[in-house]
């Protein structure tokens, strides 16, 4: 299906532009893109989507590194966090659809260590869901033992849970990753990173990696920590806390801070929390899970009902505000201000968003660098969602 005839986009900012394409009818996005830059303190950041299998925006803009004055390019790409929960959520789903994974089998199928201290019965559908009371991961792990991938996969396998399995949900931040990346491995024998290259980014063409390959290290826009980082949860709660040992963990190494541009961080493979990409290819992701793009379509419509299907709903027993989950993908109302009801998909922290809307054939991805946290939700991305759906009505009208 050929693209739609897209416009140039370039707007001037204070420091940088506002450069890319967007379909006629969809040049609002591209204004409440450049707002962001005058209302909401952005930085540097890209704005894409799809409809019906169309690329319709594609802009980006501002600083990828104000230090050094280097702007936005097309090819930069940006660490997303836990917007990296989408695509590995999927890999589980394609084994389950392959019939290589039972979501309801304990995890001890797969990997006998796992099954002690009472683990034993906790399955997959838990870890999809945050039900399985692994939020936060014990052990006194080392920066280099946790990026190594081995030792705090050994870490979890030995601990006891944080709560009964399956009593409550509570966001598992980072152990969904390494829980489920540790299946990946030994029912397919590759890595979490490896598989989803091979079986979802080179098939769709995607600019998107767990685990960044050195070459594209400079291409990488430098994340801007939010004031503070983490302490204000520490300072309320106490470092001992659940949601502070969740939150920054394991072992409190994990603040929203500098660290994240170091390369061996970008580098390991943490798949619920070190995604690198592009707007481009996240949006292009959610558009070929709920249709074809260009002939691939990287999950069939029965699974991915299934993946969707509301699992839990209500306060978060780790960050207490209200969370819906189908099966690894964030639901509404929790997932995205001004989406459609039926949209899948999850954020990032400090910003960054990407989702589908199967009843609008829509596929949102944005990405930043300027990490912000505000109890009333990110205006950035709010705002970019209603131009959006503004322009779908204008169209359907």
């Amino acid at each position: 299906m050929p693209s739609a005839p897209l416009n140039t986009i370039e707007i001037t900012l204070q420091r940088g532009r506002v450069q890319g394409r967007a379909a006629s009818g969809f040049e609002p996005v591209a204004s409440a893109f450049a707002d962001n830059f005058t209302l909401h303190q952005e930085v540097g950041a890209a704005c894409a989507i799809y409809h019906r299998g169309r690329v319709v925006v594609d802009i980006w803009g501002g600083m990828a590194d104000p230090a050094s004055g280097h702007e936005w390019q097309q090819d930069t790409i940006a660490l997303v966090f836990s917007a990296a929960k989408g695509p590995t959520a999927t890999c589980i789903h394609q084994l389950a659809e392959a019939g290589k994974l039972d979501l309801d089998l304990p995890i001890a199928h797969y990997w006998p260590a796992f099954g002690c201290n009472g683990k034993e019965h906790i399955s997959t559908r838990m870890v999809l869901t945050h039900r399985a009371g692994l939020a936060a991961v014990d052990g006194e792990l080392t920066l280099p033992e946790v990026l190594a991938w081995e030792p705090v996969v050994a870490a979890i396998a030995a601990q006891a849970p944080n709560w009964e399995p399956g009593s409550k949900h509570g966001y598992h931040a980072r152990s969904f990753g390494w829980i489920l990346g540790e299946l990946i491995r030994l029912i397919t024998g590759q890595s979490a990173g490896q598989y989803l290259a091979g079986h979802i980014c080179q098939p769709l063409g995607l600019r998107y990696w767990v685990g960044l390959p050195a070459d594209y290290l400079p291409a990488c826009a430098t994340l801007l920590p939010p004031v503070g980082g983490n302490d204000s949860v520490a300072a309320l709660l106490g470092a001992d806390s659940l949601t502070a040992r969740v939150m920054t963990g394991p072992n409190g190494l994990f603040g929203y801070n500098d660290m994240w541009n170091r390369p061996e961080v970008l580098q390991a493979e943490m798949p619920s929390s070190n995604g690198v990409g592009d707007a481009r290819s996240l949006a292009r992701f959610y558009a070929a899970l709920t249709g074809q793009v260009e002939g691939v379509q990287i999950l069939g419509p029965a699974q991915l009902a299934k993946a969707c299907e509301l699992q839990v709903r209500g306060p978060d027993a780790v960050i207490f505000h209200e969370t819906c989950f189908g099966l690894g993908y964030a639901l509404q109302p929790a997932l995205a201000a001004g989406a459609g009801p039926r949209s899948f998909g999850h954020p990032g922290a400090g910003g960054a968003l990407a989702f589908a809307d199967p009843d609008a054939g829509l596929g949102f991805a944005y990405v930043m660098n300027a990490m912000q946290f505000k109890p009333e939700g990110d205006p950035r991305s709010a705002g970019l969602v209603r131009a959006a759906y503004d322009c779908l009505a204008w169209h359907a009208g």
